[in-house]
């Protein structure tokens, strides 16, 4: 019988485009656990150490920030998605 590993989109999560379209994908769910899981699979490809460095956060408070349930402060998400490289935009909704 065939082991395979458990799937990680973290694995996955090496640039750029990749990183966004993820992201986009994620705020089409109306479930906002759907984004924090997102953007918290980013952060580990990214490198939780590296994301606390870059944004001033510690550790323990971007994982708090990205926990299934968690209310995180819009400034806390604009900097974690700008260390990230991702920014987040509007466009009208069309029936």
């Amino acid at each position: 019988m065939a082991k395979f590993a458990p799937f990680d989109a973290a694995d996955y999560l090496n640039n750029e485009e990749t990183v966004a379209e993820y992201i986009t994908a994620a705020l089409e769910n109306p479930n906002p656990d759907v984004f924090l899981t997102a953007v918290r699979d980013v952060a580990r490809a990214h490198g939780m150490a590296q994301l606390a460095k870059d944004t001033g956060l510690g550790r323990e408070s971007l994982y708090k920030a990205l926990t299934p349930g968690a209310k995180p402060r819009y400034d806390t998400m604009l900097k974690l998605l700008q260390a990230l490289g991702v920014k987040l935009s509007a466009s009208p909704v069309h029936s």
